[in-house]
């Protein structure tokens, strides 16, 4: 039986002439697909900034169309089990791969909780903040600002995606949930009936290559993962099950809610 370490990423391979192929052609038409879906979602933004004072009501399913997209270019096929909640609140997922944000934005209109630093990334900060994502800084003396930053944005009704383990992994395991960013759904400014929506991303590898495979961790070149997946000809597939809500109920801690978030996505990893 082959064994894996998931603390050591697997060497960069090299793709063969069909795999270059392959990707420069899914790549020109993800190019062509970004274009049009960006100039949807500037007039989206303006269409919300006139009637619903900023409000993201309609960007976010110009995101959730283009991730679909995405995911039909490139030939990977989610498996959706149990249903997003409706109203406000937070999905909480473990955190695999940049894949994860394509798959749980072609679940659902939502947004993205990241950290700061993601804002500065050349073409990607662009891109995620014009998609609506929600920058906040990992730090203590920043919680209360930060609490209230998330608050606002639940109060106009956003749904948003945390990833608690506050890394990605290699796709075959799950990390323990920091308790620290659940502290803002217990906060007195926070609407009523907040919800935290636990959901499960399992990966399957393609047949015949790394059970890692989909994994983007550690110090992993971005451009040449993405390739590498374009390049692909038979995709793996992943599975996305999404768990009971659980209600941020008055005297809850963050500790327990956490704790609970994490033993249900467990439970669906495993279950697989």
């Amino acid at each position: 039986m082959t064994t894996w370490d998931s603390t050591v990423a697997p060497p960069d391979v090299a793709l063969v002439p069909a795999q270059r192929r392959r990707a420069v052609w899914r790549l020109c038409l993800l190019v062509f697909g970004l274009a049009l879906a960006l100039f949807a979602l500037v007039l989206a933004r303006g269409l919300e900034i006139i009637t619903h004072a900023g409000a993201r009501r309609v960007s976010p399913r110009v995101v959730q169309v283009y991730c679909r997209f995405l995911l039909w270019v490139i030939g990977l096929r989610p498996n959706f089990r149990g249903a997003v909640m409706d109203g406000q609140g937070a999905l909480v997922a473990n955190h695999a791969s940049w894949l994860d944000i394509f798959v749980l934005g072609a679940t659902a209109p939502v947004q993205f909780v990241a950290k700061a630093e993601v804002a500065g990334w050349p073409a990607i900060g662009i891109l995620a903040r014009m998609a609506g994502t929600v920058f906040i800084r990992r730090d203590r003396r920043d919680a209360t600002a930060q609490t209230h930053l998330l608050a606002a944005e639940f109060r106009r009704g956003h749904k948003l995606v945390f990833f608690p383990e506050g890394t990605s992994t290699d796709s075959t395991l799950v990390l323990p949930f920091k308790p620290t960013l659940f502290q803002a759904f217990l906060a007195p400014d926070m609407p009523r009936d907040m919800t935290v929506q636990p959901v499960s991303l399992r990966y399957t590898a393609p047949e015949g290559t790394d059970p890692r495979f989909y994994g983007w961790w550690g110090g992993m070149e971005f451009a040449s993962h993405f390739l590498r997946v374009l390049g692909q000809a038979r995709q793996g597939g992943v599975s996305v099950m999404c768990h009971a809500p659980i209600p941020c109920a008055k005297g809850q801690t963050r500790k327990a809610l956490a704790a609970s978030a994490e033993a249900a996505v467990r439970r669906g990893f495993d279950a697989g």
